[in-house]
C-alpha cells in the first residue's frame, strides 16, 4: 500500500503497519462514501452515512465535520501520490462550492475546518481555481462572524441568538489559518487583523492562571467586556477538556507561525506543558485532564491526535534544546501508543482509522466511538512522522 518511490519514512516501531492500514481503509471509504459524507462518529465502531434531515439527502454535506474526509484524501494523495484519491478530493471540491454558494449551513466559525481541508488544501496542491474562490467566499461569511467591540468570531447559532451572542470556543483557534490564508491571496489585511484579534483575545482570556483552558468563553457583544468561562463538552466548568487543550496547542502554534508573536508561542508551550503533565502511562489522555489512571473513565484519542501535530508543530518552532526535544519525544510516544492501541490495524470489521474517541461525554454522543477529525488528525500524524518536508494545510 505504501509506494517505494516516494520518501517515505517508516522505520519507526509500529508506523509503517499503521500508515498502511490507515491508507487501505481510506482507500475502502472511496468506494463506501464517494462524494457524500459519513456520520461525525461511529456506531459500534462503524461509520454510516450521515443522516438525512430536511433539506438534506442522505450522505449530504451539512455540519462542521464534513471535511475531515476529503482532508483524508488530500493526505492520502500526498502519501502515495494515488491519482485515485486526488480525484475523489477534486469531487468534494465541487460539493464545498455548491455548500457556500447555496448559502447552505454557513452559520458557524467552523467555516475554517470545513474550507481548509476541503478547498485551500487541494488548491496547495494542484492549484484548483474552484477550491481557491469557494474558500476565499468562506472566509467572507467567517468575517460576517467578527465581532466588535469585542473582537472575538462568534462560535456558533445566528448572530442575532441571545444565548450564543459573544460566545467563542477554544476550537475556533483551528479555524483562523483560514483568514490568514485569505490574506495572503487577496493582500486585504482585513481577514488577518481579525484572526490575529480573536486568537489574543482567546490567549488573554481563555487560559487560566494554572495554564489549563476554558472549553468555551463569553464576551458582552455590546462593550466587548469578557465575561465568564464555562463549558460544553468537559467534565465541569473548572476542569481541563482534554480535546480543548489540544487545540489549544495546535491552534496557539499555528497562529505564532503566521504572526511570529512570541506570547502567542509561549501560549501554545502552556498548553502543552499541562497536557503533558497529565498524561497516563500509555500517552494516550482520558477526555477530560482532570481524570487519570484509575479514574475507569474513558479515553480520547482524538485528543491525543490532535496534540500530537500540535506538538509536532510547536517543536518545528522552537530552538534546539530541551523543550524541542520534550514535545518531539512526546508526539513520537503518543502517536505510537495510537498507532499500537488505538488504531483500527487488527480491526478490519471497522471503518475508522482511529478508535476510542469521544465526541461529547456529558451529552453522551459518540462515546467510545472513531470520529472523523480524530480519524483525520491521526493520519495527518502519521504523515507528519513519515512524509519528511510535508506542508501543512493549514
Amino acid at each position: 500500500m505504501i509506494p517505494t518511490d516516494l520518501p517515505l519514512q517508516t522505520d519507526a516501531p509500529g508506523l509503517a503497519q499503521a500508515l498502511s492500514a490507515a491508507l487501505a481503509t481510506t482507500t475502502a471509504n472511496i468506494a463506501t462514501f464517494g462524494d457524500r459524507y459519513p456520520d461525525d462518529t461511529t456506531v459500534d465502531e462503524v461509520y454510516r452515512l450521515r443522516p438525512a434531515r430536511p433539506g438534506y439527502a442522505e450522505g449530504g454535506n451539512y455540519g462542521w465535520t464534513t471535511s475531515f474526509w476529503p482532508g483524508m484524501l488530500w493526505l492520502g494523495y500526498e502519501l502515495t501520490g494515488d491519482d485515485a484519491y486526488r480525484l475523489a478530493g477534486e469531487k468534494q471540491v465541487q460539493n464545498f462550492a455548491d455548500r457556500v454558494d447555496g448559502g447552505h449551513d454557513l452559520g458557524t466559525h467552523d467555516l475554517g475546518f470545513l474550507y481548509t481541508l476541503s478547498c485551500v488544501a487541494p488548491w496547495r496542491l494542484t492549484g484548483n481555481e474552484l477550491g481557491k474562490r469557494a474558500a476565499l467566499a468562506a472566509a467572507d461569511h467567517l468575517m460576517e462572524r467578527f465581532l466588535e467591540p469585542a473582537g472575538i468570531i462568534q462560535a456558533w447559532g445566528d448572530l442575532a441568538n441571545p444565548e450564543q451572542r459573544g460566545r467563542t470556543i477554544i476550537d475556533s483557534l483551528m479555524n483562523m489559518p483560514l483568514l490568514y490564508w485569505a490574506s495572503e491571496m487577496t493582500g486585504d489585511p482585513r481577514y488577518r487583523d481579525a484572526a490575529t484579534r480573536h486568537t489574543i483575545q482567546l490567549r488573554d482570556h481563555m487560559i487560566r492562571p494554572d495554564d489549563t483552558t476554558f472549553h468555551t468563553f463569553f464576551w458582552d457583544p455590546v462593550t466587548g467586556e469578557p465575561l465568564r468561562g464555562g463549558t460544553a463538552q468537559g467534565f465541569d466548568d473548572r476542569s481541563c477538556w482534554s480535546r480543548g487543550q489540544a487545540w489549544g496547542i495546535y491552534g496557539f502554534a499555528l497562529a505564532y507561525g503566521y504572526t511570529s508573536d512570541q506570547t502567542l508561542l509561549d501560549a501554545a508551550q502552556r498548553c502543552a506543558d499541562y497536557f503533558l503533565d497529565h498524561l497516563p502511562a500509555d500517552h494516550v489522555v482520558y477526555w477530560d485532564l482532570v481524570f487519570g489512571d484509575g479514574s475507569g473513565e474513558s479515553r480520547d484519542s482524538s485528543a491525543a491526535a490532535i496534540a500530537v501535530c500540535g506538538l509536532d508543530e510547536l517543536a518545528d518552532a522552537l530552538p534546539d534544546g530541551p523543550r524541542k526535544d520534550r514535545y518531539r519525544l512526546a508526539a513520537q510516544q503518543i502517536l505510537a501508543s495510537l498507532a499500537a492501541s488505538f488504531s483500527t490495524a487488527d480491526h478490519p470489521e471497522s471503518n475508522a482509522l482511529l478508535l476510542h474517541g469521544i465526541y461529547d461525554m456529558p451529552k453522551s454522543v459518540g462515546v467510545d466511538e472513531g470520529t472523523l477529525w480524530g480519524d483525520y488528525f491521526y493520519l495527518e500524524a502519521l504523515t507528519r512522522a513519515t512524509l519528511p518536508g510535508w506542508k501543512r494545510y493549514w
